[in-house]
């Protein structure tokens, strides 16, 4: 055992799980929504191809999830130097909980974005009146992962309250 170690051996493990699971959870529902509203494009785009480059707009918003596990990543990752300040269970408990809550929400997100930007760019191919009401779902889709994003933020900075070192 090192002496130059402060807090709880175990602790880094669950802190670096949560930055993983974050970026892991987050990429994995970006890519889901990016590829069923991509096959969604594909099959409207042979009948109606002037409609899309108007009909990208699930592709992107899916994309966006993955950005949204990045950041909570970074910040977890940062915040993990156990030789310059203790780190310890709950630090790493809340870690991973940020981790966590913004992965699943991301994946819950693009499951969600996937299946209405596939579902709505093909309605949209046959009535366009239903562009700005597929985009309002969108985008209450998107705020699902933005909840998780907020929330990975506020439990992210609860680590390293556990002690006054």
């Amino acid at each position: 055992m090192s002496s130059t170690f402060n807090g709880d051996e175990t602790a880094p493990f669950f802190g670096f799980l949560g930055a993983a699971a974050a970026l892991v959870f987050s990429c994995m529902g970006a890519a889901y929504g990016t590829a069923k509203s991509g096959v969604g494009v594909a099959s409207m785009g042979v009948m109606r191809p002037e409609l899309v480059m108007k009909s990208i707009v699930p592709v992107v918003m899916a994309g966006v999830l993955g950005i949204y596990g990045l950041i909570i990543a970074v910040i977890i990752s940062t915040g993990i130097n156990p030789k310059a300040k203790g780190y310890y269970l709950f630090d790493g408990y809340a870690h991973f909980s940020s981790g966590i809550a913004c992965g699943l929400a991301g994946l819950g997100a693009g499951m969600a974005i996937g299946i209405v930007g596939d579902a709505g760019v093909r309605a949209n191919a046959q009535q366009p009146k239903l562009f700005v009401g597929m985009i309002l779902i969108l985008i209450f889709a998107e705020a699902l992962a933005l909840y998780g994003l907020i929330v990975g933020i506020i439990l992210s900075s609860r680590a390293g309250q556990s002690r006054a070192d």
